[in-house]
């Protein structure tokens, strides 16, 4: 049997895979990696829709002559998702009910992926159309335009936010005295403030390398990018504990002598990659 991956003839030798289930579970690993999604699928020259592929899990693939594997970036498909979740926010707030877009939005392609792809966000969505309607269009629209912004050119998306990290970089060296002095709700914007920040220059980080420039062999405080990274993910689960446990030491020392010089050394080494 031959196997190709968009028409391409794929270096994939089966050892214990008997079903298309089982093929598609080892490519799936690849994909992971390679920051793609599978996308559809022909046997023998014959479509398989991606929502269908599932009913043919089970088919033998002893006998089949040819399987194409087809495989699409998983940026590519999230910014259809979010283009398309940003039409049914404008319908709304045009004025159209969230009640008359409600069904059509939770069986589209967009709802199942971001559901997939990006619960928080899809849960923001949602929270405009779904049981209750806790949420307004015009409050969640610049949400999606910022992730469309990110998948769209995300070196100039890291060029627009520069202000927004001195900005909460100056916030975190003055989270210390904001607790001690009992200023709780500016504490606790600074805290909310900076995981934004962090989640968003971890998603840059990924989108460029993403659209091919090569990133890993940066450094940032004389370290491996990578490794960075794992000890920066780290010190903001450490400062997330600290708050929420009241540790006002802790958290003063975390964020002033850690993470706000680590910030903004992130930044500027994406900024200008070395």
């Amino acid at each position: 049997m031959d196997i190709y991956i968009n028409g391409k003839t794929a270096d994939i030798t089966l050892e214990t895979e008997k079903t298309i289930g089982d093929l598609l579970s080892g490519v799936e690993i690849w994909l992971r990696s390679s920051g793609c999604r599978l996308n559809g699928l022909e046997i023998d020259g014959e479509p398989v829709a991606g929502e269908d592929i599932s009913s043919v899990f089970s088919r033998d693939l002893e006998g089949m002559g040819a399987v194409n594997i087809k495989v699409c970036p998983r940026s590519e498909l999230a910014l259809d998702a979010l283009c398309e979740a940003r039409g049914f926010l404008d319908a709304c707030a045009r004025g159209e009910g969230p009640e008359n877009i409600a069904g059509l939005w939770r069986a589209s392609p967009a709802a199942s992926f971001l559901e997939d792809e990006n619960t928080r966000l899809f849960r923001d969505i949602d929270a405009v159309f779904g049981p209750g309607k806790t949420e307004k269009a015009e409050n969640i629209i610049p949400l999606v335009d910022e992730r469309i912004r990110e998948l769209i050119n995300p070196e100039e998306e890291l060029g627009r936010i520069e202000s927004l990290v001195t900005g909460i970089a100056e916030r975190l060296e003055e989270l210390p005295l904001d607790i001690q002095t009992g200023k709780d709700g500016r504490a606790a914007e600074t805290v909310n403030g900076f995981s934004a920040v962090a989640e968003k220059l971890f998603r840059l980080f990924y989108l460029i390398q993403a659209q091919g420039q090569d990133l890993s062999g940066i450094l940032v405080e004389s370290s491996p990018v990578y490794d960075f990274l794992g000890e920066f993910s780290a010190a903001l689960k450490e400062l997330l504990a600290a708050y929420e446990g009241r540790d006002v030491v802790l958290v003063g020392d975390l964020a002033e002598y850690e993470l706000a010089p680590r910030l903004r050394s992130f930044y500027g080494a994406l900024k200008v990659p070395a």
